[in-house]
């Protein structure tokens, strides 16, 4: 079965195949991987975090369904698409309470260029429709457990590869449709 890619996620998608999106650059190859948590988080920083999720985000730990909900009642004109606010609300999950005014922790889409590309071409992963629990089997199996993240990273990053992963091949740049794991 075929995931369908949302909207945000398309127009990414035609800016990295040759269509440039206003403030998006021709060099952008992976920008039709979605956003993370953190982007989105900073997205929303951008466009003014109401009172109340500043508040939060700073101080209160939640299930991915209480985020979801304050998101949905507090994002504002950010005009998040649902796909965004469920990426953002399982980043806010596993990571706040968060210190705003410093770095932000890295998400599922800094962990996939970072740590996966350094074996695979990145295609391996973000074409693949998998469940969490599959992912999580290949992160702590021998040949991956060595990489360094900690075991709520790699939580992290099987929620976003299961809410961002199984971009379908049509829609990878050319350039990276070929090649695999280089281990």
């Amino acid at each position: 079965m075929r995931k369908i890619i949302p909207i945000a996620a398309s127009l990414a998608i035609l800016g990295a195949l040759g269509a440039p999106l206003q403030g998006s650059t021709e060099d952008d190859v992976f920008a039709f991987i979605p956003d993370g948590g953190r982007t989105l988080l900073e997205h929303l920083m951008e466009h003014g975090l109401s009172e109340t999720l500043a508040s939060n985000v700073s101080t209160e730990q939640k299930g991915v369904e209480d985020w979801a909900a304050l998101l949905n009642a507090e994002a504002g004109e950010a005009e998040l698409d649902e796909w965004q606010l469920d990426t953002l609300a399982h980043y806010l999950a596993w990571n706040a309470p968060i210190d705003l005014s410093g770095e932000l922790p890295r998400d599922g889409r800094d962990m996939t260029l970072s740590l996966c590309q350094s074996c695979h071409i990145v295609t391996v992963v973000v074409t693949q429709d998998r469940t969490r629990e599959a992912w999580l089997g290949t992160m702590n199996s021998p040949s991956h457990v060595e990489i360094e993240t900690t075991a709520a990273e790699r939580d992290a990053l099987a929620d976003y590869l299961v809410i961002n992963g199984g971009i379908p091949i049509d829609l990878v740049p050319p350039a990276l449709r070929a090649g695999g794991a280089s281990y």
